[in-house]
């Protein structure tokens, strides 16, 4: 599993790709899923140029670092946000990766509710068609007021379409849904396509995510189940501080260099 491990780009929020790139790499990362969110890490964009997109392309050739997801949160309850995710497929499409993750909500504040499923359903059908032709798959996060946890998204893909499955984020589902990751994950492991791997400290609804192996998870119960289930798909890193975030680019890297650390033990 330890070559299944990837690195959020998320976890650099206010720094840039290549600082991102280069402290995951020193790291001992050799994946990344790139943060495509304008309103919060815009590392890539699908509005960048032809030359933008290439000078990522080639930094991360530079350091040997493969893309393997694109993380576009966009509000499928409007139309700005199916055109951006609409957009953001052809991200995944020139960065060869087989993921495009998204949340049903906001990236933040996702406090709306959803009462018509079928108002979602019709309005993802052209993303879905997309990523069909594509061959991407779509993973809906663990993520917001009306999807917090695994069991909730494997019944809306299960509704959908066999394209659509999860992007499970061990510490949302606490954050979010007030539930742990343990059954709830073995319960939808089946249509997790797509893992979003972040500790948590502290109270439920307490926004404090640190590096791996410095919260109260318990990530061995947490890849044990993940082995059990024969689960292929990358495992991104997302370390997301407290909301004064970190101090420095140092305490970052630190963290990724630690996190990266303790996840090598435990694979090994």
């Amino acid at each position: 599993m330890l070559k299944q491990l990837a690195i959020n780009s998320n976890t650099y929020h206010g720094f840039s790709l290549e600082e991102a790139v280069k402290g995951a790499s020193r790291a001992g990362f050799t994946q990344i899923e790139l943060s495509a969110v304008k309103d919060h890490t815009a590392h890539v964009l699908p509005e960048m140029s032809s030359e933008q997109l290439r000078n990522v392309k080639a930094l991360l050739q530079e350091y040997n670092m493969k893309c393997v997801g694109i993380g576009a949160h966009s509000n499928v309850m409007n139309e700005e946000g199916i055109a951006n995710l609409m957009k953001s497929i052809d991200l995944a499409v020139t960065f060869d990766c087989p993921y495009m993750i998204t949340a049903t909500g906001n990236s933040h504040d996702d406090s709306d509710v959803i009462e018509d499923e079928r108002v979602l359903a019709r309005n993802i059908e052209a993303v879905i068609q997309k990523c069909e032709q594509a061959n991407k798959v779509l993973a809906f996060e663990t993520h917001g007021n009306n999807y917090p946890t695994g069991v909730a998204l494997k019944k809306l893909a299960h509704s959908l379409n066999n394209r659509v499955k999860i992007n499970y984020d061990t510490a949302n589902v606490i954050f979010y849904g007030n539930t742990m990751p343990y059954e709830d994950l073995e319960a939808s492991a089946d249509n997790v396509a797509f893992i979003h791997l972040k500790d948590k400290r502290g109270a439920n609804q307490e926004w404090n995510f640190p590096a791996i192996g410095d919260g109260e998870l318990d990530f061995r119960k947490i890849l044990g189940i993940l082995k059990t289930a024969n689960y292929q798909g990358p495992i991104s890193v997302e370390i997301e501080f407290t909301p004064e975030g970190p101090a420095s680019l140092e305490e970052v890297n630190e963290a990724v260099r630690r996190s990266y650390t303790y996840l090598s033990r435990l694979l090994e």
